[in-house]
């Protein structure tokens, strides 16, 4: 029988990193340090391809809607008290790896 490995979800965020690693808001960074940004994320991006691992990817705008649809009628269901995550992620990358240590 053939062993399928998961996939992994990466959430990247810009809050909540210990403060010597990020304590300015990216809304505040200059456009000299979101275009470093940028490229860093899309070197990244490129080595996850050129490996193999590189499934998808998209950063997600501040002013996006989050719509929860559950049938006519149904109430959003939500899975326990998890923090909103609207003012927390920035983006994600789905990544298809061998194991659990190299994601």
């Amino acid at each position: 029988m053939e062993h399928i490995m998961a996939k992994y979800l990466l959430l990247k965020h810009y809050r909540g990193a210990p403060a010597p690693v990020n304590d300015v808001p990216m809304d505040k960074w200059t456009p000299e340090e979101v275009t470093a940004h940028i490229q860093y994320m899309n070197d990244f991006a490129s080595r996850l391809e050129k490996s193999g691992e590189f499934v998808d990817g998209q950063a997600l705008a501040p002013e996006g809607t989050w719509v929860s649809y559950d049938g006519p009628g149904r109430p959003p269901a939500t899975d326990g008290p998890f923090a909103e995550t609207k003012d927390l992620i920035a983006g994600w990358m789905i990544i298809d790896v061998d194991s659990y240590e190299r994601a």
